[in-house]
């Protein structure tokens, strides 16, 4: 096999090994620890605690925004210190006029540590809170034209001010970006 089109056997190994270390390296990304020091400090549980409003646009991957909406969140906790659990009540308005709903239930699993379940979400969502920002990651059962496809957010939260929090997160399928959701949330 020396005289082979791709060379030696090992070389071709080489490089496939540099090759997917290379993709591997761009995959990787900030971590919710990156913003340890940043303020202010967020904690889930005050923020998300009460009655929030919410202003988004989903943007497809051109960056062309596809849909507008805003939301009513009615959100509240319960349960014993360092184990609450959070009920997040979300009423989606978008600009056609249709309307959706998401409940999410946040489980506290340790420090800035959390588990979200939601009807529409396959399994659970992780999530991790440090500093001023969370990051949630999720698998989204997205109905589509009569079919549902599973779709992952990578969705992070930026607490800005005390009533002001922005949200970015971004869709993909099988590691293709498919589009973007943002948001701010205002706290009443």
């Amino acid at each position: 096999m020396k005289n082979s089109i791709f060379g030696s056997r090992s070389r071709w190994a080489a490089a496939a090994l540099a090759l997917m270390l290379t993709g591997l390296m761009g995959c990787a990304g900030p971590q919710a620890s990156d913003y340890a020091r940043e303020e202010p400090k967020l904690d889930l549980r005050q923020y998300f605690n009460g009655t929030l409003d919410a202003y988004g646009i989903f943007t497809d991957r051109s960056g062309k925004v596809v849909k507008r909406f805003t939301v009513v969140m009615k959100c509240s906790w319960s349960g014993p210190a360092g184990q609450e659990t959070g009920v997040l009540d979300e009423e989606f308005t978008y600009s056609d006029g249709t309307r959706d709903r998401r409940v999410w239930t946040l489980k506290r699993t340790g420090e800035g540590r959390y588990i979200g379940t939601a009807a529409d979400v396959a399994g659970q969502a992780l999530g991790e809170e440090s500093g001023n920002a969370f990051r949630f990651g999720y698998t989204l059962r997205l109905p589509v034209d009569g079919r549902t496809y599973e779709v992952q957010f990578d969705d992070w939260m930026y607490l800005m001010d005390p009533r002001v929090m922005l949200n970015k997160a971004v869709m993909s399928k099988f590691g293709f970006r498919l589009g973007e959701v943002t948001l701010s949330f205002v706290k009443r």
